[in-house]
C-alpha cells in the first residue's frame, strides 16, 4: 500500500438493525464503519497498536437507506510523529444501480501506541511521511 492511496477497506449492505426510529440508516453505524476503517489502515502503517485521538468534519451529504450497498475508503493525508490523518469517505450503490454516489466524509486522526498503551513513533516506517 502506498501511503497516498484512496483503498476499499470494506463493502456492506445497510440492513433494517443499522435505522434509526426515523427508518433511516443510523449515522453512528455509518461513523463507526469510518472509524474501523482509518483504524485498520493505520494499524497497518504503525505495524501495532492504534487508538482515534479525533473524528472531524463529518459530512453526511446523501442519506442511506436498508438495501444500500455501503463502500467505505479511506486515504492517509498526513503521518506526524505518533499520529495519522486519514481522509475517509463513504460511497453508496442503491439497489438495482451500477453508480456509486458519495455520501459521507470526515477525517480521523489515530495514534500509534506502545505496549503501554502510549503514544509511540510511526514515522521510523515510513521516512518520507511529510506529506
Amino acid at each position: 500500500m502506498q501511503v497516498k492511496e484512496k483503498v476499499l477497506v470494506s463493502r456492506t449492505i445497510a440492513v433494517p438493525a443499522d435505522t434509526n426510529p426515523w427508518g433511516d440508516i443510523f449515522g453512528g453505524w455509518i461513523m463507526s464503519l469510518m472509524d474501523i476503517a482509518a483504524g485498520s489502515i493505520a494499524a497497518r502503517l504503525a505495524r501495532g497498536s492504534i487508538a482515534t485521538k479525533a473524528i472531524n468534519n463529518v459530512t453526511f451529504d446523501t442519506p442511506i437507506f436498508v438495501g444500500d450497498e455501503v463502500s467505505v475508503y479511506a486515504e492517509v493525508a498526513k503521518i506526524g510523529n505518533t499520529s495519522m490523518t486519514l481522509e475517509v469517505s463513504v460511497s453508496i450503490r442503491r439497489k438495482g444501480q451500477s453508480e456509486e454516489i458519495p455520501a459521507v466524509k470526515g477525517t480521523f486522526v489515530m495514534v500509534a501506541l506502545d505496549e503501554n498503551r502510549r503514544p509511540r513513533p510511526v514515522r521510523a516506517f515510513w521516512p518520507d511521511s511529510e506529506k
